[in-house]
């Protein structure tokens, strides 16, 4: 029996009980969860999944997460691009912390780009400083660099976008 890995995305207004919904259905069709990523934002659930399936039952599990629809949950599922060749190159933490201001994520975003690093995990939000209550933006990436690129020369990129941005970036192997 041939397996397939899947990855699933699923959205709706946030309720106990939808993750549930979502593992219930991928036992049921003889589905192994892998990994997942969720959260809460703005009231809603968002969540991205990774399950393991034979590959005739795929379908069947496409259909059923189809019909969570009815209970406000949207779902999306896609083959897992896993067969395509990975990255060689080192994995870097980036942690960015400053005054909240639009554009951050397009400037540190356009940075990476244009040095062909790949983001594999991002996390951003906005707290209340300590000091002064004012908004501070924070943001943690696990960064691929391409093998060609060092560690060095993405961190004085970046440190042009901080200071233009007035934030703090380190980043760590």
């Amino acid at each position: 029996m041939s397996k397939t890995s899947l990855v699933l995305t699923v959205l709706g207004p946030d309720r106990p009980g939808i993750v549930e919904a979502v593992a219930d259905l991928v036992t049921e069709h003889g589905g192994n969860w892998v990994e997942s990523r969720m959260a809460h934002l703005a009231g809603q659930f968002a969540g991205i999944l990774r399950v393991e399936i034979a590959a005739d039952a795929a379908a069947g599990l496409t259909e059923a997460l189809a019909k969570l629809n009815a209970a406000g949950v949207d779902s999306i599922v896609h083959a897992d691009p896993t067969a395509i060749v990975a990255s060689e190159g080192p994995v870097v933490q980036l942690d960015l912390v400053g005054h909240d201001q639009p554009g951050i994520v397009r400037k540190l975003t356009r940075v990476l780009a244009a040095h062909g690093v790949n983001v594999e995990e991002f996390d951003t939000e906005c707290v209340p400083a300590a000091n002064t209550g004012q908004p501070l933006f924070k943001a943690t990436a696990q960064l691929r660099l391409p093998p060609s690129l060092s560690r060095e020369s993405l961190r004085t990129a970046l440190e042009e976008v901080a200071a233009d941005l007035v934030v703090d970036v380190t980043l760590q192997s």
